[in-house]
């Protein structure tokens, strides 16, 4: 009966660590560019709510413009092109990320360096806004750890 006693910190602590439901975007991160005028990239994971959405845009108080990027693979030959709407399913997920869907970042305020975190802020087509911290990493730096 002891043993059951000691347990029960562990499963509340553990339940903390759970990411809460709903709309959401997590594990979100920046990578700035190498060359100044050259654009910076944001990724994240978006999670779904109760309905279907439609991410129709990403922005940064602290980039001059921002739009949303697929890259793709026809053949053996990458290429990339710009995407107006992301369709967000009702429970489920969307992952921006390397090598896939991205949001370029243009013209980013010169002082944000790595190791700072910026505002995202996600715009959906339902008038749905919120804004989540990414954290920044430099062009030659491996992505943080996840949340």
């Amino acid at each position: 009966m002891k043993a059951m006693w000691l347990l029960v910190p562990a499963v509340i602590a553990a339940g903390g660590c759970q990411r809460k439901k709903g709309l959401d975007a997590t594990d979100a991160w920046v990578r700035l560019a190498a060359v100044r005028d050259r654009p910076s990239v944001a990724y994240f994971t978006l999670h779904g709510d109760a309905k279907d959405r439609t991410l129709i845009s990403v922005t940064s108080p602290v980039a001059i413009r921002a739009e949303m990027h697929e890259s793709m693979n026809h053949s053996g030959m990458m290429s990339m092109a710009p995407i107006t709407t992301v369709a967000l399913p009702a429970g489920g997920t969307v992952k921006f990320g390397p090598g896939g869907k991205h949001v370029m970042l243009y013209f980013v305020n010169p002082g944000v360096k790595p190791g700072w975190t910026m505002d995202l802020r996600f715009t959906f087509a339902d008038g749905t806004i919120f804004v989540r911290r990414a954290k920044v990493v430099g062009p030659g730096d491996p992505p943080p750890a996840k949340e």
